[in-house]
């Protein structure tokens, strides 16, 4: 029994360890020898299935551990020295990866958010209004533009949306990519319109989420056409991010793509999600964004809030203010934690995790 478990861990999606299929493999294939750095046979058998997924048998598939890791270094190798990324400035890079991205040398350019997601407008906007600067050539080129998908309100973006975006990116010749962290909470959700197919052939760049959907740890980075990034076998082994035991992320991978899994994996925990909502619906709790797949966020008074975190453990997302707008962001919660508001926003994660479509489910212990 873990420490966490005498409330309901709903804090975020990698809060448990992998679905069974997965420690089943490793177990099974535990004293194997195979060839290490990736370039073993389950690793190439997970690509092969990860490229007939997304329609696109030439597509370059990369295994990374973790998602800053991923966004770091996919980023600083698709951007010149001058160039910043723009992002959402609720986005993941923006305000939640310790600046990651500006350690590397890259300026995060950030856009307001609507319900999470960036619009083609506010793109096309921000392009525009380089351009048309006399004094561009002392600013930051826009050379990147970066999204999630889910969001980090748990929102989606409709075929449209991302077909917009993508059309601004190839008239301006600048790369579109997609983090996909939440991936599998995505293609397994009713309201989805993107299909990994689709996703593939709107970005330049994107990743497969293993941590937050049923792996140990691990990502899988897709650049649709190859060559996209001359030689990033190499950028990954300089940034540290090569493992010599490669063939633990590609059994990973190979099981999630065997039969369904990745996505059966996260329509289950959308639909339980769905459950969750419809009870604090039905009991007069508000929620604050309307997202559809396994993120919930909750406005809690400070009443509501106590009574709620004696039973759950869940995530402290922003403060809010007496008109409802948000009083302080993610990266100024610090402050934000200390003030008296009317309102907190808190966000509830229901973990695909450790086998839910076998029907294990360890959230349904009963409280005493």
């Amino acid at each position: 029994m873990g420490f966490m478990n005498e409330r309901l861990s709903f804090a975020s999606d990698y809060m448990e360890g992998a679905h069974p299929e997965i420690l089943r493999r490793l177990a099974e294939t535990n004293l194997e020898q195979t060839a290490g750095y990736g370039l073993d046979e389950y690793s190439e058998a997970a690509r092969e299935k990860i490229r007939r997924a997304c329609r696109a048998p030439r597509a370059e598939v990369h295994f990374l551990s973790g998602g800053t890791q991923v966004n770091r270094i996919v980023i600083s190798s698709l951007l010149r020295p001058y160039e910043g990324v723009v992002a959402a400035d609720t986005g993941h890079i923006t305000v939640h990866e310790a600046g990651a991205i500006e350690c590397g040398g890259h300026k995060v350019l950030a856009l307001p958010h609507e319900n999470g997601k960036l619009t083609a407008h506010a793109i096309e906007g921000v392009l525009r209004a380089y351009n048309e600067d006399a004094n561009r050539d002392h600013t930051v080129y826009p050379g990147m533009i970066y999204i999630s998908h889910p969001t980090e309100y748990g929102t989606l973006y409709t075929m449209n949306e991302l077909e917009a975006i993508s059309a601004i990116c190839r008239t301006h010749r600048i790369p579109l990519f997609l983090d996909g962290a939440r991936l599998a909470y995505a293609l397994g959700c009713p309201a989805n319109e993107l299909t990994l197919a689709a996703i593939t052939r709107l970005t330049d760049a994107f990743y497969i989420g293993g941590t937050k959907c049923g792996a140990l740890f691990g990502e899988a980075v897709v650049f649709p056409k190859p060559d996209t990034v001359l030689h990033f076998f190499t950028i990954i082994k300089q940034n540290g991010a090569l493992l010599a035991k490669g063939r633990v992320l590609g059994l990973q991978f190979d099981t999630l793509f065997t039969d369904g899994l990745y996505e059966r994996g996260g329509a289950h925990a959308v639909a339980m999600a769905d459950r969750i909502r419809a009870v604090l619906t039905a009991k007069d709790y508000r929620l604050a964004a309307d997202a559809p797949t396994n993120q919930i966020f909750l406005v809690l008074d400070a009443e509501q809030l106590a009574r709620l975190s004696e039973h759950v453990v869940m995530g402290f997302w922003e403060k809010r203010g007496e008109d409802g707008d948000r009083h302080a962001h993610r990266d100024q919660l610090g402050d934000a934690r200390g003030g008296r508001g009317p309102a907190d926003c808190a966000a509830l994660k229901n973990p695909l995790a450790s086998g839910q479509a076998d029907g294990y489910n360890r959230h349904r212990k009963k409280r005493p």
